[in-house]
């Protein structure tokens, strides 16, 4: 099979996924393709928004169409570390003998969701650090692997209402995409009303396997990227530091620290993912664009005049991608 036939089968199997989550799922286009975008890139994805709008049932419906284990994780305040990643206990044998034994906590699957994840206290959110880096977990001197393919996929509530708290900026940036969940509109009300408030209730169904998912992976990394974008991909990475030579009069006033290294990796293989729905098989300067916003929207910490002025990290982004050009700078 040749290139062309193995990315037309990947956009089949990208579509497949995403009728099945809109058998469940009514409009949010752009927030079931920033989930199946960080899915077949490898990464983990976080979803914003106010209670009620179904940023959970989108993940169960996920977890439903792919035939993987899956574990919910409700964040509250009085979570611990342990009640995710699991703790040694004493098991006594038949003869009396007493030894330590590992019990696995919930983070042992393959889809995670971590449901309301900054209802938790930083020590507990903290937990997933090296699970979502490193896919290992270590207790007292014990490296445990998990099981790939491996995906966090967490909610949150805006930082704004009570009870909740911000997530370390280092557990941020381990997320390969966040996504803002908005109200529906008139015509996607309705549609919900009409599929939730009768006695039969969509569901989805079976429609890929982690065999699958991790082949996608691979392939998503193979596809070609021209030296221009890359070089695109950099400065746009670049240009979120203040007082770099690249930086913004926006950015230089309201940032305290921009984009990491992950960000431009997010760009990179989110416009591969980008790239192969659209039929290509290299990278395109409009793929790393349409991937901005929810590549380097959380990975840009804002300073206290931001705040007093109202300015968000989706303006900074957005004034980032308007003042870097297409222009490459390669030797």
């Amino acid at each position: 099979m040749d290139v062309q036939e193995t990315a037309q089968e990947f956009r089949e199997d990208f579509s497949r996924l995403r009728q099945e989550i809109q058998k469940v799922i009514v409009g949010t286009e752009t927030v079931i393709d920033g989930v199946l975008t960080t899915l077949f890139a490898g990464g983990h994805c976080l979803l914003e928004g106010v209670p009620g709008l179904g940023k959970t049932l989108l993940i169960r419906t996920l977890s439903e169409a792919l035939t993987l284990e899956f574990s919910r994780i409700q964040f509250t305040p009085d979570l611990m570390p342990a009640d995710i990643i699991g703790t040694n206990m004493i098991v006594e044998d038949e003869k009396g003998n007493r030894e330590f034994r590992f019990r696995h906590g919930p983070v042992f699957a393959n889809i995670i969701l971590a449901d309301e994840i900054n209802r938790a206290t930083p020590k507990t959110q903290s937990a997933l650090l090296e699970a979502m880096q490193e896919h290992t977990v270590s207790v007292a001197r014990t490296v445990h692997r998990l099981e790939e393919p491996f995906f966090v996929m967490a909610t949150q509530n805006p930082i704004e209402m009570e009870g909740t708290y911000p997530l370390p900026e280092a557990q941020m940036d381990r997320f390969f995409f966040k996504v803002i969940v908005d109200y529906p509109d008139h015509g996607e009300l309705t549609t919900i009303l009409d599929r939730t408030t009768k006695r039969e209730m969509p569901k989805g169904e079976p429609v890929m396997d982690g065999k699958g998912i991790t082949r996608w992976q691979g392939f998503v990394r193979d596809v070609a990227v021209a030296p221009q974008v890359t070089d695109y991909t950099v400065r746009l990475a670049l240009a979120t530091h203040p007082g770099d030579e690249t930086a913004t009069e926006m950015v230089d006033k309201y940032v305290r620290y921009g984009s990491s290294p992950r960000g431009a990796q997010a760009l990179l293989l989110a416009g591969k993912v980008s790239a192969l729905r659209a039929g290509r098989f290299n990278v395109g300067f409009d793929d790393i664009r349409d991937t901005v916003l929810p590549a380097l929207r959380h990975r840009i910490l804002l300073n206290f005049e931001a705040e007093a002025d109202g300015v968000t990290s989706d303006e900074i982004v957005s004034d980032v991608v308007d003042s870097v050009g297409t222009t490459a700078k390669v030797a």
